[in-house]
């Protein structure tokens, strides 16, 4: 590679967003001290531009904007430049997109906003074409005419940057309205139900025509809806919305059939072209769904979609010291000689590619048949590519296919004349080889930025299929990346989490020189992957460090006013607004996790003020749980948790014996959204009996494991039947 004309301060960086802008014509700054000061000495305002590292929007504005010397000019001479990654920072992002988003009506990456010297914003957009077109104005333009405004008009933008951030912190304040209880549960989840039903494709599968996503928080809230109305024709229906959505996404474009896994969202109603980057957020929910809905129907197919997930974060995903890495770009070089990268390059086949690789003829089948044939048409692939241009804005895809499952085995193996059986062996052997053949082009960028609430989601989803599909590797791989947490993402001196660490030279795993803190996202998806570890592997000593990050989440971030918890710490005098996140989205909003997160911690420990907090939090979001509860389905599911009261599943016996594994595999089959699950081994000095004396009291029955299932620490009578056992937990 040529060496660089330019090099600014991003060069100093971790973040591989920032190390991406490290050679721009722009005089970057990261989000600092040194940039706020500039712009308060030079009198200057400040362009804020935020996005992460495998954002295609934020690759089109830098190869058009910032890499252009002209426009690097412009902004270099009026304004103090900052570059923020989204995912280092969710901080600085959540405060400047509530604004973008309260002034334009829409919002997304890249972000740029203005903003005063005091880092008041005061006008914001996302992406920007670099020059003026028929139907939006440019960036140099924009930039230009914002540069004559703070000359001409300086006192005007400060007082509207003052008013606007006023408005801001009165319309996103999220407190208790004097109802200090939290909403009645059956309303609460109905009118959530109805709502999610209303946008349900009854085709298709998911929740809007398009562009459509993954949306794991909906699929969970409709498993616990089954569980607590299985008689029911709502629970019926909410259980066909479930497995139907996650049965046509894996057969559907948005599940990479050759390198496994998921891509971010399906840019069409069929699940067919998706925007390809991969993120762990979604790997790691998307195997906690299957394993649920595999848990639930019983049906292998869901069982095999877990498997394909954890194969490619183990095999892509992964650093060698334990920790998941973020994402996989959508973009990539089509060919080794390639000089621009293409969307979906790494991942699309032409109809002469797959001849060439796959030629030949399948034995039993109708005669002349080749391993092509077969493939091609159950993979849904045609001669002119099978991407809708309409699809395809910039002809990216023109003459290719992405591959969809378009029928039911049977249907292509009756086509061909071949048995089901047979015709599973040539896919695999047709997939085997493509993958073989991918392997030799170049890849996509890999964000190996390792974030602790992100790292927390994907040991969450190797504990749950650990524990439900019996597989003892998923849940050694589970406690790998959370013994990789406590080593790299936490500090034992302060008794805190650390939001990010990157993979460095010679795969070691480094550290920013000034740490970032962890947010209140980091806590709540640690600690509940915490707990899913010890469901899964039955050591203590997760649970003890679970309960400890409890204790500091309340300490860091709880709101005793308003109730609920604060998103930030309060100590960070850059963040103009503390805010509470109120949308579950691509990932549940925080508070809707805290608040099964302090129900488990309770059941755990005996401090039943945890209790009372997951009530206060549900009585802050009060107003919006039973106005649009669609909005938080995650937080609706812990309204039904909270109000039904978690039973303590405690098994007493011998983790290592038969009879204990037979009844940990009972308990472990069933689909119960309101169980937490203990093992009482008689260790009388472990951690688990000096939390909850109650445990002495409980004893095997005629030597055998025997089970209680207690509530509030008062225990049922003994169970020694593992069918029985498994009654009783059903909802």
């Amino acid at each position: 590679p040529s060496v660089p004309r330019h090099t600014n301060r991003l060069i100093n960086e971790k973040s591989p967003y920032l190390l991406q802008h490290a050679h721009n014509p722009v005089d970057w700054y990261p989000w600092g001290q040194e940039a706020f000061d500039k712009a308060k000495t030079e009198n200057k305002l400040i362009f804020l531009s935020v996005g992460y590292s495998t954002c295609h929007w934020c690759h089109v504005m830098e190869e058009e904007s910032f890499k252009s010397k002209e426009i690097g000019e412009i902004m270099n001479e009026h304004f103090v430049c900052i570059k923020v990654d989204r995912e280092e920072r969710p901080d600085v992002d959540k405060v400047y997109m509530t604004f973008v988003q309260a002034t334009s009506g829409g919002g997304g990456w890249p972000m740029s906003v203005w903003l005063t010297p005091d880092l008041k914003p005061f006008a914001g957009g996302t992406y920007f074409p670099p020059e003026d077109g028929v139907h939006r104005v440019g960036f140099r333009t924009v930039l230009l005419r914002i540069a004559e405004q703070w000359k001409e008009n300086k006192d005007a933008l400060l007082e509207s940057s003052q008013r606007i951030l006023e408005a801001l912190r009165h319309t996103s304040e999220i407190r208790v309205q004097g109802q200090e209880s939290p909403p009645p549960a059956k309303e609460v989840m109905d009118t959530c139900f109805q709502q999610l039903s209303r946008s349900y494709d009854e085709d298709y599968g998911g929740f809007s025509k398009s562009p459509k996503f993954p949306t794991p928080v909906n699929l969970n809230f409709l498993f616990t809806y089954w569980a607590l109305h299985q008689t029911t024709p709502g629970g019926a229906r909410a259980l066909q919305m479930a497995l139907h959505t996650l049965k046509m996404m894996a057969h559907g474009g948005i599940h990479d059939h050759i390198g496994q896994g998921f891509h971010r969202y399906s840019t069409d109603q069929h699940w067919h072209i998706p925007h390809f980057e991969k993120m762990l957020y979604d790997q790691g929910q998307l195997a906690a769904m299957y394993s649920k809905a595999f848990q639930i129907s019983g049906d292998e197919f869901f069982a095999d979609v877990v498997r394909d997930i954890l194969l490619y974060v183990s095999r892509d995903l992964s650093d060698q010291a334990g920790g998941f890495y973020s994402a996989e770009d959508a973009d990539s070089y089509p060919t080794t000689t390639s000089r621009e990268k293409r969307e979906g390059a790494f991942c699309v086949w032409t109809a002469k590619e797959l001849r060439a690789l796959l030629p030949d003829p399948v034995e039993g089948a109708t005669e002349g048949t080749t391993l092509g044939d077969v493939f091609m048409h159950h993979y849904g692939v045609e001669e002119a590519g099978n991407v809708d241009p309409m699809k395809d804005p910039h002809q990216e895809l023109k003459g290719k296919n992405v591959l969809i499952a378009r029928c039911p085995p049977e249907l292509t193996a009756a086509q061909f004349g071949l048995e089901p059986g047979q015709l599973s062996a040539l896919l695999q052997e047709c997939q085997q080889r493509l993958s073989s053949a991918r392997a030799q082009r170049p890849r996509p960028h890999l964000d190996t930025k390792m974030l602790a609430a992100w790292n927390g989601l994907m040991i969450s989803g190797f504990a749950q299929a650990g524990a439900t599909l019996a597989e003892q590797g998923y849940v050694s791989r589970a406690a790998q990346a959370a013994a990789f947490l406590r080593t790299h993402l936490f500090d034992p001196d302060s008794g805190r989490l650390l939001r990010s660490c990157y993979r460095g030279k010679h795969n070691s795993v480094e550290q920013s020189a000034v740490p970032i803190q962890g947010f209140l996202e980091d806590y709540v998806f640690v600690i509940q992957a915490l707990f899913d570890l010890y469901e899964a592997s039955l050591e203590q000593g997760w649970l003890e460090w679970a309960l400890h990050l409890q204790h500091m989440q309340d300490k860091l971030f709880w709101d005793p006013k308003g109730f609920a918890y604060f998103s930030t710490e309060a100590s960070d005098p850059s963040l103009l607004l503390r805010l509470k996140d109120d949308q579950d989205g691509a990932e549940p909003t925080p508070n809707s996790i805290a608040v099964t997160n302090l129900l488990r911690a309770a059941c755990y420990s005996g401090h039943m003020d945890w209790v009372e907090k997951a009530g206060k939090i549900l009585a802050a979001f009060s107003e919006r749980l039973q106005k649009i509860p669609v909005t938080l389905p995650e937080m609706v599911r812990a309204t039904a948790v909270f109000h039904h009261t978690l039973k303590q599943v405690v098994i007493c016996g011998d983790p290592q014996g038969e009879d204990t594994k037979e009844m940990l595999h009972g308990v472990r089959s069933v689909f119960s959204p309101n169980k937490v699950l203990m093992v009482a081994d008689g260790d009388s000095a472990g951690f688990l009996y000096r939390q909850l004396p109650f445990l002495a009291s409980l004893e095997r029955k005629d030597g055998k494991a025997t089970a209680y299932i207690c509530s509030n620490f008062t225990c049922s009578l003994p169970v020694t039947s593992v069918q029985e056992l498994r009654g009783m937990l059903s909802p």
